[in-house]
C-alpha cells in the first residue's frame, strides 16, 4: 500500500518560500503599521527578507514538504 501525500501548510505556503539553494526565507515582522515612530533606517532594514534558520527551520521544512 502506498504511502499517503503530505499536505501543504497553506499559511506558511503563502508566507514563505524557498531560495535556489533549498533554504527557506521570510519577511520580517514589523512593518504593517506605527510606521510614524520607526526611522528609515530601521524601515529599509525590515524591508528585506531574511532567511529562517535553526529549529525554525526544521519545523519550516515540515509545513512545506514539496516547494
Amino acid at each position: 500500500m502506498a504511502k499517503q501525500k503530505l499536505k501543504t501548510h497553506r499559511g506558511a505556503a503563502k508566507r514563505l518560500k524557498r531560495t535556489g539553494s533549498g533554504k527557506i526565507a521570510r519577511r520580517r515582522s514589523s512593518a504593517r503599521h506605527l510606521l510614524t515612530g520607526k526611522s528609515s533606517r530601521r524601515m529599509r532594514r525590515l524591508k528585506t527578507e531574511t532567511l529562517v534558520t535553526g529549529a525554525e527551520g526544521k519545523q519550516m521544512r515540515r509545513l512545506l514538504p514539496y516547494d
